[in-house]
């Protein structure tokens, strides 16, 4: 749609447009720490409520606020607060949990700096996860093929691990006693064959490690590009959403592309969604492939059955704890191929795509 409608895009991952991503895309490319095999990255996330069940009642709609339209494509129900404002983050219906509300932040480095696109395989494991509502916390393991050599590097197979809800990776040996491993939002670790690179959230502060090795390395000549504003604070500077507007006003026929436009950060999105598809599928119990030309996996089969919990309660009744846990059973694919690409409610519907 940005090539047909000859639009300037830009999506809203505002680290995309400072100066340390591409400093980090820099020192990768010119071979500061070799052939990176792995990555691990993490976000504070979430600070909502999720692992919610379907509230049993619904409440008087506010005034000041448009229910439908809040719905919009989403399957109607009756309000209730627990949905919005701030917690839709937290429903299936309405967002991603944290992971698609995070990871288009702290995985802009990794995207970039190792040339990904589609992962070949995911597979995802959490707290209790329900129909309803992300669970509180998750891990998921994407696995992408090798690519080209950029820059002075290989790109050999890499596997890049997430984690949310106060699940961390391992803490590098490198990193000295005290020392908070990223920071209090999250991070990024690189591991290459010839040493590790560790940033904060958004790929803030990129060091080596151990950091002792900053104080020998010789920063490589910067080649991408800066955008103005970029080496501000990211919390008080504008310059994502200005580079935006260059790009819109400047022709379509010799517009320089915002760095996080569509073209870029679709197949980025894509791919991050994928780790919420490998944590929902969790129970089927394997590696999923994935066919990122064609959005399907190919591994689940027409008769593989889903079991996901539909109701969870807990009560104490004189003292003796009761239970109750119930599921619904979903045929797998069925379930994949909605998740991947919804069915619209309430008259709403996708225009068609044009061909690329």
């Amino acid at each position: 749609m940005q090539k047909k409608h000859k639009v300037a895009t830009q999506m809203g991952n505002q680290g995309n447009s400072f100066d340390w991503c591409r400093q980090i895309a820099e020192w990768i490319q010119s071979d500061a720490i070799g052939e990176v095999y792995e990555v691990h990255c993490w976000t504070d996330r979430p600070i909502w409520p999720q692992g919610l069940m379907k509230p049993k009642e619904g409440m008087p709609i506010p005034e000041t606020l448009d229910w439908d339209l809040f719905i919009g494509p989403a399957e109607n129900r009756p309000y209730n607060s627990v949905y919005t404002p701030w917690n839709w983050r937290g429903w299936w219906d309405f967002g991603t949990g944290a992971l698609g509300d995070m990871a288009c932040h702290i995985m802009d480095p990794i995207y970039w700096a190792l040339d990904l696109k589609y992962p070949t395989k995911v597979n995802g494991s959490s707290t209790l996860s329900n129909l309803y509502s992300p669970p509180h916390a998750q891990m998921v393991q994407y696995t992408f093929p090798a690519r080209e050599k950029k820059g002075q590097v290989n790109m050999p197979e890499v596997k890049v691990y997430w984690y949310d809800g106060g699940l961390l990776p391992e803490r590098p040996a490198e990193l000295a006693p005290g020392q908070m491993m990223g920071d209090s939002n999250g991070g990024i670790i690189f591991v290459g064959k010839k040493g590790k690179i560790m940033t904060g959230c958004y790929g803030m502060n990129p060091t080596l490690l151990p950091v002792t090795e900053m104080d020998h390395f010789t920063q490589p000549t910067p080649w991408i590009p800066r955008v103005p504003g970029g080496n501000g604070d990211i919390w008080n500077t504008n310059a994502h959403e200005q580079d935006w507007i260059r790009a819109a006003k400047e022709s379509s026929r010799n517009r320089k592309e915002a760095s996080s436009n569509f073209g870029f950060s679709g197949p980025f999105n894509e791919m991050v969604v994928m780790g919420v598809l490998a944590v929902r599928l969790q129970g089927l119990y394997r590696d999923l492939l994935w066919d990122g030309e064609n959005m399907q996996f190919t591994n689940i089969n027409d008769s593989d059955i889903l079991k996901i919990v539909s109701v969870d309660e807990f009560s104490v009744i004189d003292g003796d704890p009761r239970f109750n846990r119930q599921f619904v059973e979903l045929n797998a694919k069925e379930a994949a191929n909605e998740w991947i690409k919804h069915t619209y409610h309430n008259g709403f519907s996708l225009p068609e795509m044009p061909k690329v």
